[in-house]
């Protein structure tokens, strides 16, 4: 696979705004039931007019797409690339609240044409009056993956510069709902302590974060995708670790090639345990580092640990809070392994160069 160099970035995250030359802003303790993000000042980029007509997601994936932008010093993307599981769901849950209160007449049609999965990537294109391809992939856990690997191949192709996105946001709603079927815990959980928490469930959150792909390294990138792969419904660790095996081995590494794990643990005491046993096994002379106790969990959250992956490797300094096990300095190598409930597997690898 062609590699993409990450040239820009941008993030809203619980944990703040991230900005070139700083891991983290600084480290934010939550104990909350679900972690929401810290907004910005969202005038950077948006009047105030047009802001009131946007919803909460939307503003989110716009200030971090034009932070990337910025960032990487490029004023149109030859494409627009989204990633979203849930999509818009605070308009959902207003267009559905509003036809089960009007007896499914007479509904607003705001709310539904704002309820669209793809309404954050058509506004950033709106606001830019950029007519290039612009897709949304919606494919649960492996939404992000999906736009990045099509990202990656565009990139081979004939783009030069892509613009690509992972957004998710929380609702009251959606919460209580997937506390129901045990997907999130019921209970305040301290972020910091998440793997001491015995709940069922993982602890929810929620962010928007942008990356400019080229195909071209240059003073501004941050390291290089390498890789992406992903698996579905792996019969055991076995298996899992021979997939891990099998894509470290197409790009001629092993897993004591890797500098640093980036583990998805989510807090969620049935399903951590693979990475444990990862942890304990394939990856016992690795460091590892996880993420989700920082922005929580979400159809997305892989796309916060490639932002996290990114800056590590351009050589910001980490802090101990992202490492769970060993030290690293100056990693070159880094793996993102990411599952959701042992259904979805993702794999991405970055590297210097």
């Amino acid at each position: 696979m062609n590699k993409a160099y990450i040239n820009g970035l941008g993030a809203v995250t619980p944990q703040g705004t991230v900005e070139r030359g700083v891991l983290l802003p600084g480290i934010l303790a939550y104990e909350e039931p679900f972690l929401q993000i810290q907004k910005p000042d969202y005038k950077k980029y948006v009047d105030a007019k047009s802001l009131r007509r946007m919803s909460k997601i939307v503003r989110m994936g716009v200030y971090a797409a034009f932070d990337a932008m910025n960032d990487a010093g490029i004023e149109q993307p030859d494409a627009i690339l989204t990633g979203t599981g849930m999509g818009c769901q605070k308009d959902t849950e207003k267009f559905l609240n509003g036809m089960i209160d009007n007896n499914e007449t007479f509904g607003n049609p705001t709310a539904f044409m704002q309820s669209t999965h793809n309404t954050v990537g058509a506004r950033i294109a709106l606001m830019l009056r950029n007519q290039n391809e612009n897709f949304t992939y919606v494919h649960r856990t492996f939404s992000f993956e999906s736009a990045l690997i099509d990202s990656i191949l565009m990139l081979a192709d004939d783009k030069n510069n892509i613009l690509l996105g992972g957004v998710d946001e929380i609702t009251q709603e959606s919460w209580q709902i997937k506390t129901h079927i045990n997907h999130y815990k019921k209970e305040t959980v301290n972020g910091l302590e998440l793997l001491n928490d015995k709940q069922p469930g993982a602890l929810a959150g929620e962010g928007a974060m942008f990356f400019m792909l080229s195909s071209e390294r240059n003073e501004k990138s941050y390291a290089a995708v390498r890789d992406v792969k992903t698996f579905f419904r792996p019969e055991g660790i076995n298996e899992i670790e021979e997939q891990i095996r099998s894509f470290l081995q197409r790009n001629n590494l092993s897993a004591n090639d890797i500098d640093l794990v980036l583990a998805g643990y989510n807090g969620d005491p049935e399903f951590d345990t693979i990475y444990l046993n990862l942890e304990n096994s394939l990856f016992e002379k690795t460091a590892v580092g996880w993420f989700k106790h920082l922005t929580g969990d979400y159809d997305t959250a892989s796309a916060f640990a490639l932002t996290l992956a990114a800056k590590i490797i351009s050589g910001e300094q980490i802090p101990e809070v992202i490492l769970k096990k060993g030290s690293v300095k100056n990693p070159k190598t880094v793996l993102i392994y990411n599952q959701f409930r042992n259904v979805n597997h993702s794999l991405i690898l970055l590297t210097d160069g």
